[in-house]
């Protein structure tokens, strides 16, 4: 065969290749026209960040096991106007949580534990509750343990300082009860997942560092990621987490927090595109790795969850979607997959009001247009406010403001009317809604994707707010007539209470006619804020309920805190 026949029939080969993968790819192939509208399209969408003087997001658009798209927003530091690149590494909080699972079942198949192991066989100083509690109900969020973050911030803990294992190990081994029983529920909980950090040391003799960088970012090549063990460890190219100030300006928001595995990872955009191929073809862990990764958790009465291990799995507009977000001291993340599509998108930021989840979602739903559903409600630009042309009257919008109680926590949001739409004070929060029908609100500029829903409740019950938060399970409020307290009731409450598995001392202190909750060892910004009554003898304040107990004399004797991730804490009454 001369030279010139053998380049034709290679170039009809080619072209054969090409046609046949068109055929069969999911989603439609990118040309350079529409990837140049695409494009354009995605920056919008970070439009307030690519400017001087603001932090911003990494995005990264991999496409059948190619980065498509890369690009930096805003600057990595404003210090020394370092600006955001495919290369800048940052801490992504919670999206970690996969790494840690990898490396728990990586040694399941080293034989060296068991996902049906009693926790209490490497982690003795966990208490033994009445029913044991496996590794798999860590992985997937059904233990019951109380959250350590959130019982660290109960008890005072300051977040800008330094904080280890002993540490939390410690607070978890004070816990007298644990929320539910192993398996009855799923309720999302950062102590499972710092305990697999200790799981891995103690069952490997390695730290969660040095296991996952031998046996997962080595082998894959991601040089620039590894599990923050090390507070003084100083990291090359890392983005400078940011909170935005009501100056306009922004404040360094760091944290010195030495725990892994339920966050830590500092990584980039480029390193993901490596763990995201892994999962097409696997290097580390082969198919039986990928494949239970990916199994969804049940709970004891067979109901299949959408965690899986350090992942949700569910659907995004009729195709399947497999994700996990963070959010730590300046920084959020986001790592979402269509693997029916072979596309990913990871956005990572290093400002704590950005919303990487939302903004990552749109991405994908620009590159996948033509295969996913129509949206209803249809989505608001994770930027700027929906544009709806749903009007409500001012008679309309007050029919649903007022105080709301979950009825699950006992948390308190209160809804008021301004401008022609309602305002959500969330506690923690507070944020501006749009009307998208006559009873659906969608949150405006929130660090979340946040809808609403307003539904009358059977007769003699009081109306409903439910609220969804991202992919979470809908919370659901009830109206309440928030009791009227005399000065006198007041008094009742005012005292020196003491929690010995928080080994912190709360004040209820009464002040111009309003009761404060108070740690008696700092200032927080909760003890700025008056506990509001709810139901008799109940009090919501910064997204806790409180709720006091009166013994055989009337006498209030001790307080219970519901803190979502935290139930039924006991503070008694000295």
């Amino acid at each position: 065969m001369d030279q010139k026949s053998f380049r034709a029939r290679f170039a009809l080969a080619k072209l054969l290749i090409l046609v046949l993968s068109c055929l069969t790819q999911a989603s439609t192939p990118l040309t350079d026209e529409n990837a140049g509208e695409i494009t354009k399209k995605v920056d919008a969408l970070f439009a307030r960040y690519d400017k001087p003087n603001s932090p911003g997001c990494a995005l990264g658009v991999i496409r059948d096991g190619r980065l498509v798209y890369a690009r930096g927003y805003g600057l990595a530091n404003l210090e020394h106007n370092i600006p955001i690149s495919s290369k800048t590494v940052f801490d992504i909080g919670s999206t970690s949580k996969q790494f840690a699972a990898a490396s728990i079942l990586l040694l399941t198949r080293q034989g060296k534990l068991s996902l049906d192991d009693d926790i209490r066989k490497f982690i003795p100083e966990i208490p033994a509750y009445d029913q044991k509690i496996t590794i798999r109900h860590l992985l997937h969020h059904t233990s019951g343990l109380r959250d350590y973050l959130t019982l660290m911030s109960l008890a005072g803990t300051d977040f800008s300082g330094v904080t280890t294992d002993t540490d939390a190990l410690k607070l978890l081994a004070r816990q007298k009860e644990i929320n539910f029983a192993p398996g009855a529920e799923h309720l999302y909980s950062n102590s499972g997942y710092f305990l697999l950090s200790v799981i891995v040391r103690r069952a490997s003799g390695k730290s969660l560092r040095e296991f996952a960088h031998e046996h997962i970012f080595a082998p894959l090549g991601m040089k620039h990621t590894h599990f923050h063990d090390d507070h003084t460890m100083i990291v090359p190219v890392r983005a400078t987490g940011y909170s935005p100030k009501e100056n306009g300006e922004f404040g360094i928001e760091m944290s010195n927090f030495e725990q892994t595995g339920d966050g830590a990872v500092m990584t980039t955009t480029e390193d993901l595109l490596l763990w995201d191929q892994n999962f097409y073809q696997p290097k580390v862990g082969g198919r039986e790795l990928i494949d239970l990764l990916l199994t969804q958790g049940k709970l004891n009465s067979g109901e299949q969850l959408k965690y899986a291990s350090g992942l949700f799995v569910g659907e995004h507009r009729g195709l399947k979607m497999v994700s996990h977000g963070g959010a730590w001291a300046g920084y959020r993340a986001e790592l979402i997959r269509f693997p029916e599509e072979r596309l990913s998108v990871a956005c990572l930021c290093n400002v704590d009001s950005s919303n990487p989840s939302g903004l990552a979602t749109k991405v994908a739903e620009l590159y996948l247009s033509d295969r996913l559903k129509p949206e209803n409600p249809p989505s608001a630009s994770a930027s700027a406010a929906p544009e709806s042309s749903v009007k409500l009257s001012q008679q309309e919008l007050a029919q649903k403001t007022g105080t709301f109680r979950d009825q699950a926590t006992g948390a308190l949001w209160k809804v008021t009317a301004a401008d022609g739409n309602l305002v959500v004070d969330a506690s923690v929060i507070t944020f501006e809604t749009a009307p998208i029908s006559k009873t659906q609100f969608r949150a405006v500029n929130a660090p979340a994707d946040i809808n609403i829903t307003f539904a009358n409740a059977e007769p003699g019950k009081p109306p409903l707010m439910r609220v969804q938060i991202e992919t979470d399970e809908p919370m659901v409020f009830e109206a309440i007539s928030p009791p009227v307290l005399t000065p006198a009731l007041l008094t009742e409450y005012v005292g020196d209470y003491y929690s010995d598995e928080l080994q912190a001392v709360y004040r209820v202190a009464l002040e111009e006619g309003k009761l404060f909750l108070r740690l008696a060892n700092r200032d927080t910004e909760l003890s700025k804020k008056p506990l509001q009554p709810s139901l008799r003898d109940a009090f919501g304040v910064g997204g806790l309920s409180l709720n006091f107990v009166r013994d055989g004399q009337g006498k209030i004797s001790y307080f219970t805190v519901n803190a979502g991730r935290v139930k039924n804490i006991r503070s008694l009454r000295r």
